[in-house]
């Protein structure tokens, strides 16, 4: 306590241990005096934080067929109040996935652990294209200039706004924190339904540690795919540093097929990456954190289909995209005596571009004769952007055991986002034509058919024909939006009696907005220009109040918090905008919220439950047009009540279970007359039940010290309606997206077998993959096939 830094699992030492210790010394020397001869170990997670373990057993003290005690979850720290807490001790719904778990449920991306995480869902649009949703909070199933209704971090620095998901590789991840619900009272930018938070292996600057890992695995029907990543630390300077240096690649291979283009396995996906992160101990009280990060995913093609068969469909363009995300991030971290200071600068670099088959909507242009004299045989869209953002984030948090605690934190934000769209016709030649060029980062690949016979034919001999000089601009916007942001914030708690506390937080914040647009189209469309400046300020608030029956027991609070996002500009359009939808409105979110949460039976069991009321007023929500072309638009209101539960258990025979389920169930109390008369019923995106079911069964062999493991996974998500309005049938099937996983592994090599689908499901996943054809034709996205593969992993 004297020295502010939490210790973990201190338990695992058993009693009649050294407990004090006088005198000033570095940490790593501290630790190591008082744990001499004790039968238990530490390991540093940062300056505030030590993890405590027992030793291994000695090889001769395993008792074969019968697997040691264990509890399901660890004691498990969170940092989601910018200081080491138990995940138990906090009084919101805290949820996190460890580093072990990660890897025993082979979860190498968002949507691999979205079903072991109570609340959290995922769209499945395709990689780089997807976004997050919590407890059914959904603002719609596309994404568009509406901020992101949940905040993803990767460790100190939010790295998306209104962008797609960049879909990170989790390598040499430490955990994986959701906190759901508001959270401006402890995050800068102010998260609307929740916070997910990627906390990265921190430089060690103790031990030199590295690792590497490979996998091949073959789709029912499809391509092979396969990856591989490593990482090292590397201590420097007589411990006082160290370099932490991590790689990936990986290759998914395609399952659907393209009739039309007579393409295989269309919708692979490419991703490479890596990070390099820097730790600088400056002294006993200080350490400087450098990181750069950086991905390139690239996507063939989406993964929808549209025929009855449901791995085929029939395009005329291949709908590649590419979503390239970089970061350079500086934090650091110290003591002033009176408080912990942290200091976040990051800056982001994201590019994203998606080309769609626009086809169905080049028609509306064919008619110009001045463009073509033969009609149009294939229209392409494409859309893109380029965000740079820099973010400052400064939080002074209070040390000591007193009965008061505080926060406070500075965030300011300044992002220019330029995103360019356009669509592109190609006149009917009379003749089959098979091309492939560069449009804008993608490739493009085109079919078109022949005019009499209407049959696609092959490519001719020699190669392709380039067909870009034939490609006809007729609809163009470059649109340039700077957006700066600053927010105040920060949250008292008082332990005013035994067992009791109370907390109070508030946001304040000012948001500026100046778009320009220069829109040049062709009949029908009209070319213009727009020049749009808007501010928004808003102060939310949070209060809680909470009491834990003894030091670590059980937990119960009330929790009152609120959400704000600032309004926006919308310009994409063939014909200029009408007033009432040329802006939308901010959207704000109130939510009540009474839980529980304890350890029992010896931390055997692990039970925690909330439930939860909603009011959320003028919802944003990003469209589209029946032009296929999107806009935002305030909807209307709407009450969201629901219940979210997690329940783990361990026995001593070595078989662990973890289950989670959430209820959510909207009801409109107004619509907005300018969006639509009436809206379907539910939030689009968002199923009334969704949940999630992890088994993990250990056994130790009698070969030294190797060890079997088997561990099963299965995600449910229930049918949802992915708009807002009840004349369109698009809807999702309930879906279950199970895994099963058998290893073994011994202290430096694990090797096992994996089977994801194995009952080789064909649900409808997403109901939507083009806006141009979206609701006049179906759109079905269906689970991946059966897929078998293997995976070796060491670390040393």
């Amino acid at each position: 306590m004297q020295a502010n830094v939490s210790l973990l699992g201190a338990s695992a030492c058993g009693a009649g241990g050294q407990t004090a210790l006088s005198g000033r010394y570095p940490l790593s020397e501290a630790l190591t005096r008082v744990l001499a001869g004790a039968p238990c170990t530490f390991r540093i997670v940062d300056a505030r934080t030590v993890r405590i373990s027992a030793l291994p057993a000695a090889p001769a003290a395993v008792v074969v067929g019968k697997a040691p005690a264990q509890p399901v979850v660890d004691e498990l720290m969170v940092t989601a109040r910018k200081r080491p807490e138990r995940e138990d001790s906090l009084p919101a719904g805290v949820s996190v996935i460890s580093a072990d778990q990660l890897f025993a449920t082979n979860a190498y991306d968002v949507r691999d652990t979205a079903g072991q995480l109570v609340g959290v869902l995922t769209t499945n649009l395709g990689p780089g294209r997807d976004k997050l949703l919590m407890r059914g909070l959904s603002d719609g199933a596309f994404t568009g200039r509406a901020r992101s209704t949940v905040s993803t971090y990767l460790d100190d620095a939010p790295i998306n706004y209104n962008a797609p998901d960049p879909d990170l590789r989790l390598t040499d991840v430490a955990q994986i924190e959701t906190v759901r619900g508001p959270q401006g009272a402890l995050y800068g930018n102010g998260a609307l339904a929740g916070v997910y938070r990627i906390v990265t292996n921190k430089p060690d600057p103790d031990h030199y540690t590295a690792g590497a890992e490979a996998s091949y695995a073959t789709t029912q029907g499809g391509s092979p795919s396969y990856s591989g990543e490593g990482y090292a630390n590397l201590p420097l300077a007589d411990g006082r540093a160290a370099l932490r240096l991590v790689a990936y690649y990986d290759d998914e291979g395609g399952y659907l097929d393209d009739v039309s283009l007579r393409l295989s396995n269309v919708d692979s996906t490419i991703r490479t990456g890596g990070r390099a992160a820097l730790r600088l101990e400056l002294d006993s009280d200080w350490t400087l954190d450098v990181a750069l990060i950086g991905q390139r995913l690239s996507s063939r093609d989406t993964q929808y289909t549209t025929l009855t068969t449901l791995t085929q469909r029939a395009n005329q363009v291949r709908e590649a995209s590419d979503n390239n995300f970089a970061q350079a991030q500086v934090t650091l971290h110290g003591e002033l005596g009176w408080a912990d200071l942290s200091a976040s600068t990051s800056y982001v670099q994201n590019a994203y571009d998606n080309l769609y088959d626009a086809t169905a909507v080049a028609a509306v242009f064919a008619a110009d004769s001045a463009l073509t004299d033969n009609g149009v045989s294939v229209g392409v869209y494409s859309e893109g952007a380029r965000i740079r953002r820099l973010v400052q984030d400064v939080v002074l948090t209070s040390t000591g055991a007193g009965a008061f605690s505080w926060l406070a934190g500075a965030y300011g934000s300044l992002s220019v986002e330029r995103t360019p769209s356009s669509l592109d016709i190609l006149p009917n030649p009379g003749q089959p034509i098979v091309a492939t060029t560069s449009l804008t980062a993608p490739s493009l690949q085109i079919a078109t058919l022949q005019a009499s016979g209407g049959e696609m034919a092959p490519p001719a001999p020699g190669g392709l024909e380039d067909v870009q000089s034939a490609l006809i601009r007729v609809y163009n916007e470059n649109r340039r939006d700077n957006l700066s942001e600053a927010a105040l914030y920060g949250e008292g708690t008082w332990r005013f009696a035994p067992g009791w506390s109370a907390s109070a937080g508030t946001r304040i914040s000012e948001t500026n907005l100046d778009v320009k647009a220069a829109i040049v189209g062709a009949p029908p469309a009209q070319s213009r220009d727009i020049d749009e400046s808007r501010s928004f300020s808003a102060v939310t608030s949070k209060l809680s109040a909470q009491y834990q029956f003894d030091d670590e027991g059980p937990l119960v609070y009330a929790l009152y918090s609120e959400g704000f996002r600032p309004g926006g500009v919308n310009s994409t359009g063939f014909l200029p905008i009408r007033p009432s939808r040329a802006t939308f409105d901010p959207d704000r979110l109130m939510n009540y919220e009474l839980g529980a949460k304890g350890q029992f039976l010896d931390k055997r069991l692990i039970l925690r439950a909330a439930a939860f009321f909603d009011i959320w007023t003028n919802i944003q929500s990003d469209q589209y047009r029946p032009s296929g072309l999107a806009y935002t638009a305030n909807v209307g209101d709407a009450h969201i009540q629901g219940m979210e539960a997690e329940a783990a258990y361990a026995w001593d025979f070595g078989l662990s279970l973890q289950a989670n389920a959430l209820y959510s169930a909207p009801k409109f109390t107004r619509t907005n007359p300018d969006f639509a008369g009436q809206l379907g019923s539910g939030l689009p995106g968002a199923p009334r039940w969704s949940g999630g079911l992890v088994a993990n069964y250990v056994r130790p062999l009698p070969y030294g010290d190797l060890k079997f493991h088997l561990v099963g996974r299965a995600n449910y998500t229930g049918p949802a309606r992915l708009t807002f309005d009840p004349t369109l049938s698009s809807r999702t099937d309930p879906v279950v997206d199970a895994e099963i996983l058998a290893e073994i592994d011994s202290r430096r090599w694990r090797a096992g077998l994996f089977v994801s689908n194995p009952a080789d499901t064909a649900g409808d996943t997403f109901a939507y993959g083009n806006p141009f054809t979206f609701g006049q034709v179906r759109q079905v996205t269906p689970q991946r096939p059966r897929t078998v593969g293997v995976r070796l992993a060491t670390a040393f």
